[in-house]
């Protein structure tokens, strides 16, 4: 039996104004909440008979749908608490790779891109205050658990960037012409900025970029014109990583 209430505190759970005012966000799947449960404090976990003995409050099906953010519910869903460390204002840590996104705002590429730093070992994802929430349930979703294992930290980028040079990092962003990030000596010890799905990089953080890069397309005579902001992050990611290791 759920109680009206608790329908209606996780509803407005979909909105950012009320997540921040309650601290809470919600995950649903049983793997994602088991996942997220190792590591991150629950408000409340919610399962039907169909996700097996666990420890949860138990729902019949149709009260699942009444507080399901997604067309086919899963048998569990559930409410975390938001770490405190998520507010703490970032600092850059020099020595190795970080991830920076200015203004990405679709969340099904946010929390993709969560799921790639969780995947390469970048434990600090920076992000301008206009990009999308990383506790929406879309972004959470995608991030398949990752979120529990990625620090997303909001900030203004061009003071973080000013911050990192100043600490002897540096900093890249990708851009439609640069170097060829398959040819160039990155360091490890450096920041890559990633712009918005529209604009790309504002001309605010672009004045602290110390090194553009590009990604060629191999192809020519091609249609495509740019890459999805979440595939150019997993080649960046990617290249970062395979420098690490052969330097």
């Amino acid at each position: 039996m759920i109680s009206k209430s608790t329908i209606s505190l996780i509803a407005s759970l979909e909105h950012k104004k009320y997540r921040d005012e309650r601290g809470l966000f919600v995950a649903e799947g049983v793997k994602l909440v088991s996942e997220l449960r190792a590591r991150l404090q629950p408000y409340a976990i919610f399962a039907t008979a169909a996700a097996g003995r666990r420890e949860a409050t138990l729902l019949s099906e149709a009260e699942m749908k009444k507080i399901t953010f997604l067309k086919t519910p899963s048998p569990m869903l559930g409410v975390f608490y938001i770490p405190r460390s998520a507010s703490s204002a970032p600092s850059p840590q020099p020595g190795k790779p970080t991830l920076a996104l200015d203004g990405v705002q679709d969340p099904g590429n946010l929390g993709a891109i969560i799921r790639l730093c969780g995947w390469f070992g970048i434990d600090t994802l920076i992000c301008s205050p206009n990009a999308a929430d990383c506790y929406n349930p879309k972004v959470v979703q995608a991030s398949m658990g990752a979120i529990a294992h990625v620090a997303v930290r909001y900030t203004g980028l061009p003071a973080f960037l000013q911050a990192a040079r100043a600490k002897g990092m540096t900093v890249y962003g990708t851009f439609l012409e640069g170097k060829n990030i398959y040819s160039a000596p990155l360091s490890p010890s450096c920041i890559v900025v990633m712009g918005s799905e529209g604009k790309g990089i504002s001309s605010e953080a672009a004045q602290h970029i110390s090194q553009p890069l590009y990604i060629p397309s191999f192809s020519a005579g091609s249609a495509v014109e740019s890459l999805n902001v979440a595939t150019a992050s997993a080649i960046v990611c990617s290249e970062l990583r395979r420098i690490s290791v052969n330097s």
